[in-house]
């Protein structure tokens, strides 16, 4: 009885199918296209931008900035290298962190 009713049906026009296709295709595509865009636009670009902001702060790091670091450390920075700064955090006590462990650069006189 179910096989001889599968074969009553009739299939589509091949030339109404394909242009149909398509169509359908690609709007059933569209809302993960518009995912990945919203996403970009509301995660991927502003963390980008955040990246930009901090490369450039700890490239424009210099003796004497006052600092906090990613370990919440607050110190003058007494020494600069490639890749580390040496920060003074107490009177004598200098410790050597890698540059981007630097969070965020204080104004001057905030440490004391």
């Amino acid at each position: 009885m179910f096989i001889s009713s599968a074969f009553a049906q009739t299939a589509p026009a091949p030339a109404a199918a394909a242009g149909g296709d398509i169509q359908s295709s690609l709007m059933s595509m569209l809302p993960i296209v518009l995912m990945f865009v919203v996403l970009y636009f509301i995660m991927i670009r502003p963390q980008m931008k955040k990246q930009k902001e901090h490369r450039a702060m700890v490239e424009a790091l210099a003796k004497g900035d006052e600092v906090v670091t990613a370990g919440g450390l607050l110190g003058r920075v007494s020494s600069l290298n490639e890749n580390f700064v040496g920060v003074e955090i107490a009177s004598g006590v200098e410790v050597q962190l890698q540059r981007s462990a630097v969070v965020q650069v204080l104004p001057k006189g905030t440490v004391k």
